[in-house]
């Protein structure tokens, strides 16, 4: 056995912090690496040690494992955790530590490269016995070859990338006149994300759950489970909401389940923590879908339930030590249930946001944890995954554990940049969610076509912030003021005070007149009257009193005319329009195309003086490890071409112009 002193956490964000955390309480040294765009981050901040590994983009950075090598020898660490994402699933790394006497807190290498060619495990899975779901998983990788297994198979297939994982290269295809598009989509989103365009085509399995079991596995031939999680709330593929245990799990099913599990692991000689995730039938029939070799995203919720530290027993394992407890030893207590917060829109289809941090305000309380690795002021990049955060509740029962997490979401605020975090709210709100109803079609029949939208803002909302404005700006003159005592605030030897301004929410110019009251604000927006009393404010806490209704929540004066407000349901931006100069700039017609968001532009379809037509592509975008089709909005020609193949873009910087005058 060994005894590790130093761990380099190959990672970054909110994974690296928790390893970091557990590693510290175990009295072990920690380094942590660093790219250009994650100079002074959190868990930069947390470690012992900090180096600096290149550029922002991955392939400069957290996916060159030379320099996560050479970094973990130059600082004297005898030990790598990968974390999850990046190289965490890499065979080649984990060989690369043993060439260099380095511990890789993961599975041996060539479990890596069975389980993470879904082909090949695939076909390591039948030969177990493991109950695997109908497909194509051979060589052949020709267009007409997949075009032609997948209607053997029988539509819809699900395309997937045989060496990816998130969502990535990934494409649900419903008719076959499809299939070519999805195959070429996905094999490049696939030759772009994990370095391999080899693919395998699944039967589409209608509403299923997607349901994993954690194992755990020594070095000594001892593997058990430490029970399920539900993983079915998704979209594009990427988990949402996580819960343990599966709220339709029962015993017999479990122990069936638990031992395909065990015998995945088994049949690659597993060794450390992995998942193994299947699809669940309505009718209890479950298929192997891949195994994550590595710690889960959502293994919180494992830890929240069975009291383990899934980090400290990889570690333990690492070193060689036997699993300290059997699978009689392992107990499912009470629920938990996390929620991802991604900084992204959910009402513009989910596109990731970049930008500052302005307020990060995490929620506490009892049965709550936060895994985070973000504060205010960091800054978002296109580079890395949008998920910032996750927010945890455990109760004795689901109900109790799902009314935690309401009242934390209720009082989580994350402003500055666009975040899921009411998708969230409403998403936990929904009948079939709180019934335990939810499988992988929830989102989609949920929430339709059209998407998450929020109603418009409620004048208590606008009023609410109007009159945080009001009060923010009446401190800063007061504080600035000579002389001024604070009795006199409001007073006037005439007439009420009142003052009229312009704000903005969205697209919509509110005009209010605010009148001080003693016990507050009267906030008229014309059609609307509201009385706004600021009962108490805390740091960024407030409780307001509005038309004789409490109502809590998170704000912030941003300083540039903007108060950003938290309510139990929605995020709102109201702007003070007096405090900024009006942007001249002529609103921009389908004409002209703009980028959605920061990327990396893979693909432009269309040249000058091509004729398009609306909903046409036209070009392919990276961003945040995902593709996103651009495609046109009107009918015209190609005129200007600004963007080139290859290069970052930013959100907003023109691509093309279509124009719709064209003179013979």
């Amino acid at each position: 056995m060994t005894e590790i002193s130093k761990i380099l956490i190959a990672n970054r964000g909110e994974i690296a912090c928790r390893v970091i955390r557990t590693a510290k309480s175990l009295g072990i040294k920690t380094v942590a690496v660093y790219s250009d765009a994650d100079a002074g981050a959190p868990h930069t901040q947390m470690a012992d040690e900090v180096v600096h590994i290149g550029g922002s983009p991955v392939g400069e950075s957290y996916l060159v494992l030379e320099k996560i090598i050479a970094a973990a020898r130059d600082s004297g660490a005898d030990a790598i955790h990968p974390g999850y994402g990046f190289l965490s699933e890499n065979a080649a790394f984990s060989k690369a530590c043993a060439e260099n006497d380095i511990l890789f807190i993961g599975p041996p290498e060539l479990a890596i490269e069975v389980m993470g060619d879904k082909a090949r495990s695939k076909r390591a899975m039948l030969d177990a016995g493991v109950p695997c779901v109908p497909g194509y998983q051979d060589e052949d990788q020709s267009d007409e070859t997949l075009i032609a297994a997948a209607k053997k198979i029988g539509l819809p297939v699900m395309i997937k990338a045989a060496a990816g994982g998130g969502g990535r290269g990934m494409r649900l295809v419903h008719k076959a006149k499809d299939l070519l598009s999805a195959i070429k989509l996905a094999r490049s989103e696939a030759e772009n994300a994990f370095g391999s365009g080899i693919l395998i085509i699944e039967k589409a399995i209608q509403k299923p759950r997607h349901v994993e079991f954690q194992i755990f596995a020594d070095a000594h031939g001892t593997v058990i489970h430490l029970g399920e999680r539900d993983c079915s709330v998704q979209r594009r593929h990427q988990k949402v909401i996580e819960e343990a245990p599966c709220p339709v799990m029962t015993p017999e099913l479990r122990e069936e389940m638990g031992a395909a599990a065990i015998a995945a692991a088994r049949a690659v000689d597993y060794r450390g923590a992995g998942t193994v995730e299947f699809l669940l039938d309505a009718d209890g029939a479950f298929y192997f879908l891949e195994m994550n070799t590595r710690l889960q995203v959502e293994h919180p919720v494992t830890e929240a339930v069975t009291g383990l530290d899934l980090v400290a027993m990889q570690i333990a394992v690492a070193e060689g030590k036997p699993l300290a407890i059997s699978q009689d030893d392992v107990r499912m207590e009470g629920h938990a249930i996390e929620v991802r917060l991604y900084t992204e829109d959910p009402e513009n289809d989910f596109l990731p946001s970049t930008g500052s941090v302005l307020l990060w305000s995490p929620p506490e309380g009892e049965g709550i944890r936060v895994d985070d690795g973000i504060v205010t002021g960091s800054e978002i990049s296109p580079f890395y995954d949008a998920m910032v955060a996750k927010i945890i509740a455990k109760g004795e029962t689901r109900a109790a554990a799902l009314r935690r997490l309401q009242a934390a979401l209720e009082t989580t605020a994350l402003f500055g940049l666009a975040s899921n975090r009411d998708f969230l709210i409403d998403a936990i709100s929904q009948p079939s969610f709180k019934a335990g109803e939810a499988t992988t079609a929830f989102i989609a029949e949920t929430y339709g076509d059209v998407g998450f939208q929020r109603a418009a803002p409620e004048p208590e909302i606008c009023a609410a912030a109007i009159a945080l404005d009001i009060a923010t700006q009446k401190e800063t003159y007061h504080t600035d003021a000579i002389a001024v005592h604070s009795e006199l605030l409001n007073w006037s030897s005439t007439s009420d005070l009142e003052a009229s301004a312009e704000y903005q929410i969205e697209d919509t110019i509110l005009s209010a007149r605010v009148l001080p009251r003693a016990n507050g604000t009267r906030v008229d927006l014309g059609g609307a009257t509201c009385d706004v009393l600021v009962q108490a404010r805390q740091g960024a806490r407030a409780d307001l009193t509005i038309d004789g209704a409490a109502i809590p929540l998170v704000y912030l004066a941003d300083g540039d005319g903007r108060i950003h407000i938290a309510t139990a349901t929605e995020t709102r931006t109201v702007e003070n329009l007096s405090v900024r100069l009006l942007a001249s700039d002529e609103e921009s017609g389908g004409g002209t195309v703009l980028s959605p968001m920061h990327g990396k532009l893979l693909e432009l379809i269309v040249a000058t003086s091509d004729t398009v037509r609306a909903g046409q592509k036209l070009a392919v975008l990276e961003a945040m490890k995902m593709q996103h089709e651009i495609l046109a909005e009107i009918d015209g020609v190609v005129g200007t071409v600004a963007a080139k193949v290859g290069e970052q873009i930013a959100a907003d910087d023109l691509i093309l112009e279509i124009e719709t005058d064209v003179k013979d």
